[in-house]
């Protein structure tokens, strides 16, 4: 019986000292964790110091890198600063202090993003720019579109088979839906077109619930068009007349000269849009001009934040309005190029 209770003990004893050695792995991981957050702290608040800064929302490094490679950004020392998967690059345009940051791929990069920013760093206002889609004909690949408006067209109810637009739509009732803005009924795209009747039946446009930081939390608003900082929007207007890049290289230029052009709308979900018939209902439903993946998100965040904000995109692609395909992977860095020309301009206009 003794020798079965030393046995015991030792055992026990073990696997005291292993859990032991867990813990305190445990605790130096956390302990290294949190030194390591404090040090990312501090060097915002020095940072935050010399603020405010305008916030400069990018969506891919192919739109940020003639931004950060070309000589009008200047960066700090304290530049960068890495947060939640995030670099955040500080420094200064035209003698201007800002803070540069990619967002990556869609809507939930963008939102995420643009909140990281506001929630670390003292931020007057934002700059989003990138490359889009243009379902407007009377625009050009490489010219440079400023909406009024932004709108997440992404947000839909899909309403049953057999309904139409006299039914009411479920929990339109609760106030969470609603018909007022419109819908895409798939049967007017069937081909043939002898028979409009389609399974997919109908999906209506819905405005996102926001919770602004102006209003009572957990009481929730609802936005679809969000407009653009009524001062931004006029410093942009004076930059209509500036010289753009209208050609790849010496032998291939575009047909018409790349042009600034004040539009009434824009558009965003987490869709890439390379479809001549959805292409068209945007542009005819709702008068959007440029389509993209981001801009909504950082209205919608900007809005909820109170925080000024403009949007605008250089023309890449026609959205799958021509007859051959998708031009954005010729004419991106055109496009990009672009868009950071006239960052600077609006910069130095500010």
């Amino acid at each position: 019986m003794h020798s079965r209770r030393g046995k015991f003990s030792s055992a026990a004893i073990t696997k005291s000292i292993f859990v032991s050695s867990v813990w305190v792995a445990i605790v130096a991981k956390m302990s290294a964790a949190a030194g390591g957050r404090t040090e990312i702290l501090q060097k915002v608040a020095r940072v935050n110091e010399k603020g405010p800064y305008i916030g400069i929302v990018v969506p891919n490094a192919f739109e940020m890198n003639p931004l950060l490679n070309g000589s009008i950004f200047a960066q700090s020392p304290l530049s960068p600063i890495d947060i939640s998967g995030r670099r955040f690059y500080i420094g200064e345009i035209e003698s201007k202090k800002v803070i540069v940051v990619m967002t990556g791929l869609a809507m939930l990069n963008a939102g995420i993003t643009t909140q990281l920013l506001f929630d670390y760093f003292d931020v007057s206002g934002v700059i989003h720019y990138g490359i889009a889609g243009n379902a407007n004909n009377n625009l050009n690949i490489g010219d440079i579109t400023i909406p009024k408006y932004w709108a997440h067209t992404g947000l839909w109810n899909w309403q049953r088979y057999g309904d139409g637009p006299d039914n009411e739509l479920a929990l339109e009732a609760n106030g969470d839906y609603t018909r007022d803005i419109g819908y895409i009924h798939f049967g007017d795209y069937n081909n043939p077109a002898s028979d409009r009747d389609n399974y997919l039946n109908n999906v209506w446009f819905q405005p996102e619930e926001v919770f602004p930081v102006t209003g009572t939390p957990e009481v929730r608003q609802h936005n679809f068009w969000v407009p653009v900082d009524g001062t931004y929007l006029e410093v942009a207007k004076k930059l209509e007349e500036i010289q753009l890049v209208s050609c790849l290289n010496s032998t291939f230029c575009l047909q018409q000269p790349s042009k600034v052009v004040i539009v009434e709308r824009g558009a965003s979900s987490s869709i890439f849009v390379d479809n001549a018939a959805y292409r068209d209902y945007l542009h005819n439903k709702f008068n959007v001009s440029p389509i993209d993946m981001e801009s909504a998100s950082v209205s919608l965040v900007c809005l909820t934040n109170n925080v000024p904000f403009i949007a605008f995109r250089s023309l890449s692609d026609l959205a799958g309005g021509s007859a051959t395909a998708n031009e954005a992977s010729i004419f991106a860095a055109l496009a990009a190029t672009n868009a950071v020309t006239f960052l600077k301009a609006f910069i130095n206009s500010l």
